[in-house]
């Protein structure tokens, strides 16, 4: 059975094994509230999935000459590079072999 916490309005925000400051309530499972917390959990992910779909479409559009970044209205031009930027530095950052392939 886990423990939650709620915020000011008495909504779940967070779900904990152990009770704890905070976070002594206990719920059974299968709780609607505890349902509805993980239902947004889920497509929080989902989302997220769908947003790497989109840039990879995007990717795909201007390799091919079909959409040329600049079409795009700004704030997107601006998103879609950071995103770029940040997944560089993030496969920069796990590649754990030195260039002569010595870890």
């Amino acid at each position: 059975m886990p423990y939650v916490q709620r915020d000011s309005t008495g909504q779940v925000v967070a779900i904990f094994a152990q009770p704890g400051p905070g976070h002594d309530e206990l719920l059974p499972a299968g709780h609607p509230e505890l349902a509805a917390l993980a239902g947004a959990s889920e497509f929080a992910h989902l989302d997220a999935d769908l947003i790497r779909v989109i840039e990879d479409v995007v990717d795909v559009l201007i390799d091919r000459g079909l959409l040329r970044l600049t079409d795009l209205p700004p704030d997107a031009q601006r998103k879609l590079l950071a995103r770029k930027g940040a997944r560089a530095r993030l496969r920069e950052g796990l590649d754990l072999l030195s260039p002569n392939g010595v870890i």
